[in-house]
């Protein structure tokens, strides 16, 4: 026996203990932390409802948000229904993961809004993987954003993998380990209230680790020392700028460096110098003779134009693009699908355009609007017939 131990020893020691080798980053976080993780998620979450708006087109708005410490029990009483679990992974800047929680009313209704819906009507639907994979991407989005931000809060590249999306039932006996790991002790849950138009109106849990949260507080932090030191030493090289005049001055003995033209003039000039003044005179009047030399300035002098340009140069210069060619579009009429409806057609199928029956159509020349017209049949072909100049 060399009085080491094993690891095995070491991790039953463990064990029986209840502790694990993190113990110490899984500790709740102090009021300073809590602070910091909020206005992190708040700001984060005011960019993702941005891009939340971009995707449903209906205002999204999403309060300030609560920080708070939970367990899994804490969670299953708050959700009784099923809801959907996103985890969302940091891969560059940060290490660790978070899962956003949402019930399963508010997924129905985004990603109806997001395939061309009302949002109305949709309790009675089930969530399928088509659900899943729409509310991943539109988090894959909104995270992404938030994403960014972090990156500009923090002071270095942050990025995340594709969310990954679960539907679970908090009815039922689900082991959370099975979800993530950390789900087994207490966490941070930090709740937002989400509105979106008048079709939502519910609470959006997103769920860090102790150690996920204590890591954005440290790097938050450490960005804040650096701005500090920088404004510090800003602050000194200012303060040391003017300090720096009086130690030009030579001491006694020392060699005077020579001055421009313009100090040595000034104490030649001080009436205190008089008695030496027509001495040096002779000697200043050879070095201010150049600048006194008068300088020869004329107004510069242009042809005028007189006649406009001859006709036929300017035949000719339009006859050099006369052979150019350009493409003539006719617009029956236009309408916007969404990607369910398009993957929906079929042969037969009947779109719906904007124009009314009769209402004349447009004529475009290379994308631009220049002219109204009517249908015509010439023979076996369809003509137009232009009515109407778009000046």
């Amino acid at each position: 026996m060399d009085g080491m131990l094993s690891q095995e020893e070491i991790n039953a020691l463990l064990n029986e203990s209840g502790g694990s080798l993190d113990s110490v980053s899984e500790q709740p976080l102090s009021d300073s932390e809590k602070d910091a993780v909020g206005e992190i998620a708040n700001i984060s979450m005011g960019t993702a409802a941005t891009t939340l708006f971009s995707l449903v087109n209906r205002k999204v708005e999403i309060s300030t948000p609560v920080v708070s410490f939970a367990t899994w029990d804490d969670i299953v009483a708050a959700y009784e229904k099923p809801c959907v679990f996103i985890r969302i992974a940091y891969t560059v800047g940060l290490d660790g993961s978070n899962i956003l929680v949402l019930k399963e009313h508010d997924v129905k209704v985004i990603t109806d809004l997001m395939m061309g819906g009302d949002g109305t009507n949709v309790d009675e639907t089930e969530l399928t993987e088509l659900h899943l994979s729409a509310i991943s991407e539109a988090m894959n989005q909104m995270m992404g954003s938030a994403a960014t931000s972090m990156s500009s809060m923090l002071n270095k590249m942050i990025d995340i993998s594709p969310p990954e999306a679960d539907i679970i039932d908090l009815a039922d006996t689900v082991d959370e380990r099975e979800i993530d790991k950390f789900l087994a002790g207490q966490f941070v849950k930090i709740s937002f209230r989400m509105q979106i138009g008048d079709l939502v109106d519910s609470q959006l849990m997103q769920l860090y680790p102790f150690s996920f949260a204590r890591e954005m507080y440290s790097s938050i932090s450490k960005n804040m020392e650096m701005d500090a030191d920088t404004n510090s030493a800003s602050a000194k090289a200012e303060s040391a700028a003017p300090a720096a005049a009086p130690q030009q001055m030579a001491a006694p003995g020392q060699e005077q460096p020579m001055a421009a033209p313009q100090q040595m003039a000034q104490p030649m000039m001080d009436p205190s110098m008089m008695m030496g003044q027509p001495m040096m005179q002779p000697m200043m009047q050879p070095m201010m003779q150049p600048m006194m030399q008068p300088v020869n300035v004329q107004p510069a002098q242009f042809q005028a134009f007189s006649q406009g340009i001859s006709p036929a140069l300017q035949s000719e210069n339009i006859d050099l693009i006369m052979d150019v060619p350009m493409d003539v579009t006719v617009e029956l009429g236009r309408t916007s699908k969404s990607i369910q409806e398009i993957l929906d057609f079929t042969p037969g199928t009947i779109i719906e355009l904007n124009k009314i029956a009769g209402e004349p159509i447009d004529i475009l020349v290379n994308g631009k609007y220049v002219a109204k017209g009517e249908v015509v049949v010439i023979e076996e072909n369809f003509g137009v017939r232009i009515t109407e100049i778009v000046k």
